[in-house]
């Protein structure tokens, strides 16, 4: 028999036993190799990134306990009306709005690690200084910088964890990243318990911007040795984790070769109207964040408690928002869809707000109603991230797209921080109000997009054929227009 018939008879016999162990032990093996390379990431990325989180959001959200503790009385005055603090609280937002789209677009030409290190060292100077400031203008110039260094950050973290998972393990580890904002809103109420008792030279509002700012300098410095670079320029790779790592990076998209930036995509973004409706869908959910984070405290001692005793108060919302958050970015994962749970979240913060308009008198309902709020309000910004971080098609789409719609839903901040001044008090019935009606608002803006997702997907499905799950998709020109590219609904 010759060679060539004999190859072809080989070809044409049924696999034996041995093929079969072999075929089926050679996806598990690199199932085990994938998994052992997403632990060696996630050991890598995931502490440094949660905790500079924690410190971003410790920072930006310590004003409501430095209220509790004299800053308004040594700063401002006294600030009988409330006005001066609302505009301390929401300048940040100004200077985080108008700098993240240029600086996430701009954090693609540089070193992912010097970038982030470098926007966490800056935020952590400006939160030192605000210890110094000693009337209304210096406090505005130090909220002002915070906002600058961390627009460099907040956005920039969906984009850099893109480049490293793939969409079945975005909506947990920004859960993760997310969940210690929760985390930073019971550990600064902690941090501000203990300090309220401390009797030093300096002031106890002082005091916490300082023990909260030098962590974070420390923190960003830290950053730029740990974090990896892009997964084709790390040196935390071998060749094979390399290789395995750049073919999860293409996994239903193109990604990016080396630090470019499209100007097609980026136009493309500022069209897209789906941006600008996870815009007023961010913007509901920020003004809720907003106004707990500055807020909740003073909100607790309506209900009568002391003010150290409404600092303790604030942990626990935030301790169940974290595990909520987690549950529901779990499931979202495994189900593949984001909207019916982000509009499910935005109804439960909804319904917490009815609750607080609705029982004016009992406290157990109205702190119930905290909790219907943080858990909500945090789960539907964490999962709204995880949604749209594969969502755009190109990386350019992305680090346009993720701060458009950030910047808008930072409006809502804005707004949250203005709507509970103290002459409102103890009710505070036009913030909830407000914020109430937002909050479906945004529910309804999730059903239009999962909805609308759900259509395109069956219409390329329809026209070009079912795409094959995990398959590398050419959206270098067309980004998440591109025939064979799929939305998560």
């Amino acid at each position: 028999m010759s060679l060539e018939k004999h190859a072809s008879s080989f070809d044409e016999k049924a696999p034996t036993n041995v093929d079969r162990d072999v075929m089926q032990s050679e996806p598990s093996s690199l199932a085990v190799e994938e998994r052992r390379l997403v632990r060696k990431l996630d050991i890598r990325i995931m502490p440094i990134a949660c905790i500079m989180y924690l410190f971003a959001y410790l920072d930006r959200s310590n004003l409501g306990n430095a209220r509790l503790q004299g800053l308004p009385q040594d700063t401002l005055h006294g600030d009988p009306t409330g006005v001066l603090f609302d505009w301390v609280n929401s300048v940040f937002f100004f200077s985080y709005i108008i700098c993240q789209v240029p600086a996430t677009i701009l954090s693609k030409l540089y070193a992912p690690r010097i970038w982030l290190g470098c926007a966490t060292v800056g935020w952590g100077v400006c939160s030192v200084l605000m210890s110094t400031a000693f009337n209304f203008p210096g406090l505005m110039i130090a909220r002002i910088g915070l906002g600058v260094f961390e627009a460099g950050f907040g956005p920039g973290i969906p984009l850099y964890m893109s480049f490293f998972y793939t969409k079945e393990e975005m909506g947990m580890r920004m859960a993760y990243w997310f969940g210690f904002a929760a985390v930073a809103g019971a550990f600064g109420g902690l941090i501000a318990f203990g300090i309220q008792h401390v009797h030093a030279a300096v002031a106890n509002w002082k005091l916490l911007f300082i023990v909260e700012g030098i962590p974070t300098v420390l923190l960003g410095l830290l950053a730029m040795v740990v974090l990896p670079n892009r997964p084709e320029e790390t040196t935390m790779f071998n060749e094979k984790e390399r290789e395995m790592a750049l073919e999860r990076m293409n996994r239903g998209i193109k990604a990016d070769i080396g630090r470019t930036v499209t100007k097609a995509h980026i136009y493309s973004a500022f069209k897209d109207w789906r941006i600008y409706a996870a815009g007023v869908l961010y913007f509901g959910a920020n003004c809720a964040l907003a106004s707990i984070s500055a807020f909740l405290p003073t909100i607790i001692t309506t209900f009568g408690f002391t003010n150290a005793r409404a600092q303790l108060l604030t942990v626990p919302p935030y301790a169940v928002a974290a595990v909520y958050l987690c549950l529901t970015s779990y499931v979202s994962d495994r189900l593949q869809t984001r909207g019916i749970f982000v509009a499910a979240a935005s109804a439960l913060a909804g319904i917490g707000y009815v609750l607080l308009l609705s029982v004016p008198s009992n406290n157990h309902v109205r702190y119930f109603a905290t909790f219907c709020i943080t858990s909500g309000t945090y789960t539907t910004i964490g999962v709204i991230i995880a949604w749209f971080a594969h969502n755009l098609g190109s990386e350019t789409k992305k680090a346009t797209g993720i701060p458009m719609y950030m910047a808008i839903g930072q409006c809502g901040s804005v707004l949250g921080s203005h709507i509970y001044p103290k002459t409102d008090g103890p009710q505070y019935m036009r913030g909830f109000a407000v914020t109430c009606a937002l909050q479906f608002v945004a529910a309804l803006a999730a059903v239009i997009l999962t909805i609308s997702y759900r259509i395109e997907n069956k219409r390329r499905d329809i026209k070009y054929g079912k795409a094959m799950p995990d398959a590398p998709v050419d959206t270098s020109e067309l980004a998440d227009k591109a025939p064979m590219f799929r939305y998560t609904p």
